[in-house]
């Protein structure tokens, strides 16, 4: 019934900011189009910190990057241009194509005041066809975000199509991306018509089959299956997934299928061809040492 249990891994993104890594993980780098999925916070941060958590402007390419708060608000700069503030129950959806910088900090005065940071980011790979496209951005506010609710269920589709929702959320590929909130002995089952599935615990816990899950934990079910998951206690759950695009190479802040764009990236890093966020150019993330591991997604200083 479940094809693997992922435990979430602390690693650092800038000094005093640790998150939960998901993906990609060893024995699974990717659930659908999914390549990358961290889970920040719940954290309150001191006010002399606060500038000191700021993620400078890094470059991606072959990739959207996807923001969802639970708590707080962070200030996106990018490329393009766009200057834009994620507030809880928003989407930003950057598709980083042929290549984008952006920068993420925390500027509004609730959280310089140690106001709570709560979100995840994911990574959609690229279909082949869409890797070299053009860089975009686009924040979905709430009312563009359909909410189903039952006896003890809520719900809210992010992206693609799930349980009979869509929404005006552009996507590249099949996929699902689902916020659920269940209440203790709430039962709720997978979405159909999507062959990579999985559900992320964000808080609370799960029974599956007569066995508990706990929070930090991706549960990535076998193809076909349709198990009833009932919550133990108040849970939150984000699922996702879709079709398969292939395999792909990730390095630092890059994803491609074809190792030698990844070696095309780090060059026009280096020489600054990818364009600074030109509202936020004064620093930057550099490229790292090519000692790096390969696979581990961002290290220190970019969190998506």
């Amino acid at each position: 019934m479940l094809d693997i249990i992922i435990e979430s891994r602390k690693a650092q993104i800038v000094p005093g900011f640790e998150v939960k890594r998901i993906l990609p993980y060893q024995l699974r780098r990717m659930v659908g189009p999914f390549i990358f999925m961290d889970h920040g916070g719940p954290v309150s941060i001191p006010t002399p910190t606060s500038t000191n958590l700021d993620v400078l402007p890094h470059p991606h390419i072959g990739l959207s990057t996807v923001s969802y708060l639970f708590s707080g608000n962070v200030t996106h700069r990018d490329s393009l241009g766009v200057e834009q503030v994620i507030r809880p129950g928003e989407v930003n959806w950057m598709t980083a194509g042929k290549g984008i910088a952006h920068s993420e900090r925390f500027e509004d005065p609730a959280m310089l005041a140690g106001g709570e940071l709560e979100m995840i980011q994911t990574w959609v790979a690229l279909p082949e066809k869409d890797e070299e496209s053009e860089p975009s951005f686009k924040n979905y506010t709430p009312d563009q975000l359909p909410i189903f609710t039952d006896t003890g269920i809520w719900m809210r589709l992010i992206a693609g199509n799930a349980y009979g929702l869509t929404n005006e959320v552009s996507t590249s590929s099949p996929m699902f991306y689902v916020h659920v909130v269940l209440n203790q002995g709430a039962r709720f089952g997978l979405p159909q018509g999507h062959s990579e599935r999985g559900a992320y615990i964000v808080r609370g816990s799960v029974e599956i089959s007569g066995i508990t899950y706990s929070a930090g934990k991706l549960m990535v079910f076998n193809n076909g299956v349709d198990p009833v998951i009932i919550a133990k206690e108040n849970t939150i759950l984000m699922m996702l997934g879709g079709e398969h695009l292939g395999e792909r190479y990730i390095w630092w802040n890059f994803v491609s299928s074809r190792k030698e764009r990844i070696e095309q990236a780090k060059e026009d890093w280096k020489q600054g061809r990818i364009i600074l966020p030109p509202t936020d150019n004064e620093e930057y993330v550099p490229l790292p040492k090519d000692n790096s591991r390969p696979a581990g997604g961002p290290p220190p200083g970019a969190l998506s």
